[in-house]
Formats: C-alpha cells, sequence, structure tokens
C-alpha cells in the first residue's frame, strides 16, 4: 500500500488494487506542482471527498469527469453534483460503507462545516465527514477538517484503525497539539500522517510536536509527491 501526499488535505492512495483519490486541491494549491497533475491522478479509480470547502473539492469534477469517476462523499453533495454536473456519484452517509473495489469506506463523523461557494454567499453542502478506509490488512482513519470530539472514542473502538492521517494545522483544524491529544487519548494507530498543515503562513507549519508528543508511533511528516509504502 502507498499513500502519497498531494499537498493540504489531499491523498493518494493506492491499495488493494484501487487507486483512491481524496479531498485533491491541485489547482491553485500552494503546496502542489500544478506541472505534475497528471502524475498525480494516473490510474486513479475512485474519488473521495470529504465535505465542500474549497480546498477540498477545487479539482474534484474535473478530475471526475475527466476519466469517469465515482465519487463517494456525503449524500447531499454527492447528489447536487449528480444533478447538475452529471458526474457518477456514490452518495452516502454517516454509518455507511461502500466498496470501493475490495476496499470498505465506511463514513464516519467529523466536527466541522460543510458549503459550496457561490455569487450569492456559501451554500450548505450536507455533512462534513471522515472515512475509515479498510484494504490491504489496514485500516486508514482520514479523519477530514474536524476539532477533537468524543465519537473518536467508539470510532476508534469499532473501526480498530492503525493509520491516522490527521487534520493538525489549527485555526480551522485541530492544531498539532490537539491532534496529538486525539492519537493518544483515542486511538491506537502505529504510524500517523499529519495534514492540512503548511500550506498557509497561517496554519503550523512543524510536526515536531507530534513526533515528541506520540513516543513508539511512526509519526511521518509527508513531502508532497513522495510516496509513503506501508
Amino acid at each position: 500500500m502507498e499513500i502519497t501526499w498531494l499537498g493540504h488535505s489531499g491523498f493518494r492512495i493506492e491499495i488493494d488494487g484501487q487507486v483512491l483519490l481524496i479531498d485533491p486541491w491541485l489547482t491553485g494549491n500552494p503546496m502542489f506542482p500544478e506541472a505534475r497533475k497528471q502524475e498525480a491522478v494516473a490510474g486513479a479509480t475512485h474519488v473521495l471527498v470529504s465535505h465542500g470547502h474549497f480546498d477540498h473539492v477545487a479539482d474534484v469534477l474535473e478530475v471526475a469527469k475527466a476519466a469517469d469517476l465515482p465519487v463517494l462523499g456525503p449524500y447531499e453533495l454527492i447528489s447536487h453534483w449528480e444533478k447538475t454536473e452529471g458526474i457518477t456519484a456514490m452518495g452516502f452517509n454517516r454509518g455507511g460503507t461502500v466498496m470501493a473495489g475490495d476496499v470498505a469506506v465506511s463514513m464516519v463523523p467529523a466536527s466541522h462545516s460543510s458549503s459550496l461557494a457561490t455569487d450569492h454567499g456559501p451554500m450548505y453542502a450536507g455533512s462534513e465527514v471522515g472515512f475509515m478506509i479498510k484494504g490491504a490488512e489496514h485500516c486508514i482513519y482520514f479523519s477530514g477538517d474536524t476539532d477533537i470530539m468524543a465519537d473518536m472514542d467508539w470510532m476508534a473502538e469499532y473501526y480498530r484503525p492503525d493509520i491516522g492521517i490527521l487534520s493538525a494545522g489549527g485555526h480551522f483544524t485541530m492544531d498539532m497539539r490537539g491532534a496529538t491529544f486525539a492519537a493518544k487519548k483515542y486511538f491506537d494507530f502505529k504510524t500517523v500522517i499529519p495534514c492540512h498543515y503548511r500550506t498557509f503562513p497561517l496554519l503550523e507549519q512543524s510536526a515536531q510536536e507530534m513526533i515528541d508528543g506520540l513516543p513508539g508511533v511512526n509519526v511521518i511528516e509527508p513531502q508532497v509527491l513522495e510516496a509513503i509504502t506501508l
């Protein structure tokens, strides 16, 4: 299995014969070299969307339409795009599990907000969510944009993820201290990958606090387009 950071909260996960793109923001992302866009999306089989904010959906429709990829995500948002954009849709909701090939994708809660930008202001885009992704003898918790929440307790016990991809930039989500606290209090991760950081000066710039705060856990500071093999 390979996990590749696309900058900010975007990831490419190659797992059990599938290539999942999560929250791809490739155009205008300060962390992502646009000249390598085709490399990032090559061979993709599915697109996962955690919520409607621009820094998570900017390239979803273009990428999905170009290769007729199914888009998985919150029912209201995905149904809206199915009607207005003609995408191949797989909308579901918290508590639901859908299959991407042999990979099980379960939708779990997050604590944030979700909207699409319009000429008339923000438009409701359904619930903000995270995902539990099971395949290749691993369970990955992709937190999406979230704060610490008590739901992490049952999510950890029920899904037992061994890999955490955690928002940790602060201001809009948990900061590095909060993500470290959540990982320590609720989960038994073997590997943690921080995200939603370094993109702007407003956000956290280093994961050193997480590295220091999670002894015995493999905390990996990702580099854009450098695959992490697990």
